[in-house]
C-alpha cells in the first residue's frame, strides 16, 4: 500500500490518499475494520469488488461510511485502488444524506446526480498512473464541495478532531465543557453530522489506536497496548477489540504473525 500526495486544498476534508494493487489472479479478502473514518473509492479491476458479510456487488467509484461491523472486501484477480479517506464529517457535506444510513455499508457515486458522475468515471477509467486519478478525483470531490448546499457543524467538526487527537481518550464531559454544549445537545447534533455517537466514534478511535500497534513489528506487551490506548483494564480491552474484529487481542495477533 503506497500514499499519495494530493491538493492542500482537500486537506480540510481529507486525511490521506492511498493506492493498492495486486497483480495475483486467484481469490482475495482484505479485512475491513472500524477507524472513525469514510472514504471516496475507485477500483480499476476485471471483476467487482465484493463487500462481505453483505455479499454486495460494489462499482468502480463509490463512497463508504462508518465500519462498525468487521467486513471484508474480496474480489477475484488483478485490481487497482484508490481510496480517499475522509474526515467523518465530509460525508453530509458532500452528499447531503443522513451518515448513519452509510454505517457498514457503501453508497454508489453514480447515482449522485449534481455533478458529472459517469465522465469522471470514464475518464478514472482511461487513467494509466495513479497521480492522474488522484487528480481526477480531486476535481471531483471539488465539483461535489461546490454543489454542496451544507455548512459542517463546526463544533462537531473540532469535536472529532480532538477525539482523533487523543486517539479516543478525551472524555466526552471534557468535550462537551469545551464546546459549552449541552449533553443531549451535543449527542443528536453528533449523531447527526456522523453517524455515531460521540461515545461510540471515541470507542473506535480508541480501538483502531490499539489495532495499529498489534499490527506493527516492535509492539509491545498486549497489556500494555490496552493500558497506553486508555482502557480501564485488560477485559475492557479485550470485549472492545472483540466487538470490532471478532477475535481477541490474542487471536488477531497469532492471524497477522
Amino acid at each position: 500500500m503506497q500514499h499519495l500526495a494530493f491538493p492542500d486544498s482537500l486537506k480540510p476534508f481529507v486525511k490521506e490518499v492511498l493506492f493498492l494493487e495486486s497483480e495475483e489472479q486467484g481469490a482475495q479478502k482484505f479485512p475491513f475494520y472500524a477507524d472513525g473514518f469514510a472514504g471516496i473509492v475507485f477500483s480499476k479491476s476485471k471483476n467487482p469488488f465484493t463487500l462481505q458479510p453483505r455479499g454486495k456487488q460494489l462499482s468502480d467509484f463509490y463512497l463508504y461510511g462508518q465500519t462498525i461491523e468487521p467486513m471484508s472486501l474480496d474480489i477475484e484477480g488483478a485490481f487497482k485502488l484508490v481510496a480517499l479517506r475522509l474526515y467523518p464529517f465530509a460525508v453530509r457535506i458532500l452528499l447531503g444524506v443522513d451518515p448513519k444510513l452509510l454505517n457498514d455499508d457503501c453508497y454508489d457515486l453514480l447515482k449522485v446526480d449534481s455533478v458529472d458522475s459517469q465522465g469522471t468515471l470514464a475518464q478514472l477509467r482511461k487513467t494509466t498512473t495513479p497521480d492522474k486519478v488522484v487528480a481526477i478525483l480531486s476535481s471531483y470531490f471539488n465539483d461535489l464541495l461546490q454543489q454542496a448546499s451544507l455548512n459542517p457543524d463546526y463544533r462537531i467538526k473540532l469535536a472529532t478532531n480532538l477525539i482523533l487527537k487523543s486517539n479516543g481518550k478525551i472524555s466526552i464531559k471534557a468535550l462537551r465543557e469545551q464546546l459549552c454544549i449541552g449533553e443531549r445537545t451535543f449527542e443528536r447534533h453528533f449523531l447527526k453530522e456522523i453517524g455515531v455517537t460521540p461515545k461510540q466514534f471515541a470507542k473506535i478511535i480508541q480501538f483502531s489506536s490499539s489495532m495499529n500497534q498489534i499490527t506493527e513489528k516492535d509492539y509491545v506487551h498486549l497489556t500494555e497496548i490496552g493500558y497506553q490506548n486508555g482502557f480501564a483494564d485488560q477485559s475492557h480491552f479485550i470485549r472492545t477489540f472483540k466487538r470490532y474484529t471478532g477475535k481477541t487481542p490474542r487471536e488477531f495477533q497469532r492471524q497477522i504473525s
